[in-house]
C-alpha cells in the first residue's frame, strides 16, 4: 500500500474516493464544508433529508460525477461533545472497512480536522494523523500465509491523507502511526503463526531477523546451558516437558545518551500452553498458541522503535518456552529455585507464565532500569474481571501506573488499574517453600501479580495482564496487535526526558 500525506486543496487532488466526516449535528469540519461547496450543497441536503446520518461509524458511499473524485464516502463521527479518541477510532475502522472492500484504487482521506474532546495532546492534529495512519495499517491487515487459495488482491493500492500542512511534525506523526500499525501487524503475524512453526527457537530467530533488518537493534539469545549457568531454573522447569528447548531473548536499542537509564519491556513467550501435567480442557486449546502474546507485543513495539529511531534507550527481554506434558515435565508439588534464590512450590503447572517471568524480572535488574513493564497473557481471571476491553495494570509505583493508563487513553488502547495490596500476598504462602505459584480461585489475576512483584522490588515496575486484549476468540479469532499502541505511546512520551 502506498501512503502519502498532502496539504493540497481537496479539489486539486484526483482520487477514486474522497472520505469526509459528518458530525451528528453542528458545524461541518472544514474539509467536509469544502467538499459540500464543490458538490453544490449535496452533503447538507442529504443530511437534512435523513439520507446521511452523523451517527458515529455510520458510512454512506455516494457517486460524485464531474468531480476530481469518482465517489464520496461520508463517515459519521457522532457529536462534538462525545467524540473521543476511542469513538474516532471506531469511525476510522468503519471507514477502512468500506475502502478495503470497495472499488476505489486511490482514496483521499480528509479527516484531520475532525475535532476531538480531551487534552490538547490527545486531540491535536498530530495525534489524529498518527491514529489515522495506525488504523489504516492495522485494519488493512490480513493473514493468509497458510491458505492454499489466496484471496483476490484488493483494488485499493494508494491512500492520501490530508493535513493542514505537510511539515516535519505532521509527517513524523503520520509516519509514527504507520510504523505503529506495522508493529501491530508484526505482532499479529507472530501470534497467528501455528505452534508447530512458532516455537521458542523460531521466536528467537524472529528477534535475530529484526536485528538484521534494523542495525539500531542488538540481539542476543541464551540457550539452556547459559540459562542454567545463570540459575534460570523456573524457565527451564516450564520447558522440561517439551522437545522444543526454551530460549531467553535479549534485544537492546540505544538511541539515547549512554548515561540514560533504559526502559525495559519483558514478554511472556509461551509458544504453546497445554497446561503441562495440569492439563487444560481440549476445547479451545488451539488458542493457546496466543500464549506468547506478551512476547509478540514486545517484538512489535521494538520494531516500531527501530523504525522511528527515537532518542531513548530501550531493552526488551523475552522468556520463551513451550509447556507440554511428558515424562520429564514438572509435576504439581515440585519445588524449584528461581534465579533470585527464592524457592517456589509448583502447585499447578498451568500457572507457568509467572514462572518464566520471575527469572526474566530478576535478570533485568542488571540494567538499572528507569522502568520495567512486563506483558503477559497471564490469567483467565483477568478476562472475567475486565472482559476484552482493557488490559489490567498492576504496579509497585503509582506514577508509572498513571503513565501507562494515560498512554492507553491517548492511544485508544485502554488499560485499567488493579490492586496490588499486601493483604493478598499471604495467599501465596507455602508449607514447604518460600512461596507457591498459585493463590487459589479468589483474586487470581491479583495473586499472579503479587507473585511477580516479589521479583521486582528493586525498580519501578508494572505488570500488564493482556489475556483479554491480545487476541479475539470465536469467528473473529486472531491476534489483535494490542497493546503495541499503548507501549509505543508510553515509550515515546519519555523521549527527551
Amino acid at each position: 500500500m502506498n501512503f502519502t500525506l498532502s496539504n493540497k486543496p481537496l479539489t486539486n487532488v484526483k482520487a477514486d474516493c474522497l472520505v469526509v466526516a459528518l458530525p451528528d449535528k453542528g458545524d461541518l469540519p472544514e474539509s467536509t464544508r469544502l467538499a459540500d461547496e464543490a458538490l453544490g450543497g449535496l452533503i447538507k441536503k442529504l443530511q437534512k433529508s435523513g439520507d446521511l446520518l452523523g451517527k458515529n461509524a455510520h458510512t454512506v458511499m455516494i457517486p460524485t460525477p464531474d468531480q476530481p473524485w469518482d465517489r464520496l464516502l461520508v463517515v459519521g463521527t457522532g457529536s462534538d461533545k462525545s467524540r473521543t479518541t476511542a469513538t474516532f477510532h471506531k469511525a476510522l475502522i468503519a471507514m477502512t472497512g468500506q475502502l478495503k472492500e470497495g472499488a476505489a484504487k486511490h482514496a483521499l482521506v480528509a479527516l484531520h480536522d475532525t475535532p476531538l474532546t480531551g487534552d490538547d495532546t490527545a486531540s491535536s492534529e498530530s495525534a489524529k494523523l498518527s491514529l489515522i495512519g495506525r488504523t489504516l495499517e492495522d485494519q488493512l491487515y490480513s493473514f493468509n500465509s497458510f491458505k492454499s487459495e489466496k484471496p483476490a488482491s484488493r483494488k485499493l493500492n494508494k491512500i492520501t491523507v490530508t493535513a493542514s500542512a505537510a511539515g516535519k511534525s505532521q509527517k513524523d506523526a503520520f509516519q509514527l502511526g504507520l510504523a505503529t500499525g506495522r508493529g501491530m501487524n508484526f505482532t499479529k503475524d507472530l501470534g497467528n503463526t501455528p505452534p508447530n512453526i512458532c516455537h521458542p527457537i523460531w521466536l528467537a530467530e524472529q528477534a535475530k531477523t529484526l536485528a538484521k533488518n534494523h542495525e539500531a537493534i542488538k540481539t542476543e539469545i541464551l540457550d539452556e546451558k547459559q540459562m542454567e549457568k545463570l540459575g534460570m531454573n523456573t524457565i527451564l522447569a516450564v520447558g522440561k516437558g517439551s522437545t522444543q528447548p526454551p530460549r531467553f531473548i535479549i534485544m537492546e536499542y540505544r538511541g539515547g545518551k549512554a548515561k540514560d537509564k533504559p526502559h525495559v519491556l519483558v514478554g511472556k513467550g509461551i509458544t504453546f500452553d497445554t497446561g503441562g501435567i495440569s492439563l487444560k480442557p481440549g476445547e479451545g486449546m488451539d488458542e493457546m498458541k496466543y500464549d506468547m502474546g506478551g512476547s509478540a507485543s514486545v517484538l512489535g513495539a521494538m520494531q516500531v522503535i527501530a523504525e522511528v529511531k527515537p532518542k531513548i534507550n530501550v531493552v526488551a527481554v523475552i522468556a520463551a518456552a513451550e509447556n507440554m506434558p511428558d515424562g520429564g515435565a514438572s509435576r504439581p508439588g515440585d519445588i524449584v529455585t528461581t534465579m533470585a534464590g527464592l524457592t517456589v512450590e509448583i502447585l499447578n503447572t498451568d500457572a507457568e507464565g509467572r514462572l518464566v517471568l520471575c527469572d526474566a524480572l530478576t535478570y533485568v535488574k542488571r540494567y538499572d532500569p528507569a522502568s520495567v513493564v512486563d506483558l503477559a497473557t497471564l490469567t483467565g481471571a483477568c478476562i472475567i474481571a475486565l472482559g476484552h476491553h482493557a488490559s489490567a495494570v498492576f504496579s509497585n509505583d503509582e506514577g508509572l501506573s498513571k503513565e501507562l493508563l494515560a498512554a492507553g487513553e491517548r492511544a485508544g488502547d485502554r488499560a485499567w488499574p488493579m490492586p496490588l495490596w499486601d493483604d493478598y500476598q499471604n495467599l501465596l504462602d507455602s508449607n514447604f517453600a518460600d512461596m507457591q505459584n498459585i493463590g487459589g480461585r479468589a483474586a487470581g489475576s491479583i495473586t499472579a501479580a503479587c507473585f511477580l512483584s516479589r521479583f521486582a522490588k528493586d525498580y519501578r515496575w508494572a505488570h500488564l495482564d493482556i489475556a483479554g486484549t491480545a487476541w479475539n476468540s470465536g469467528k473473529a479469532k486472531g491476534s489483535t496487535g494490542r497493546p503495541v499502541p499503548l507501549l509505543v505511546d508510553y515509550l515515546m512520551s519519555h523521549v527527551g526526558k
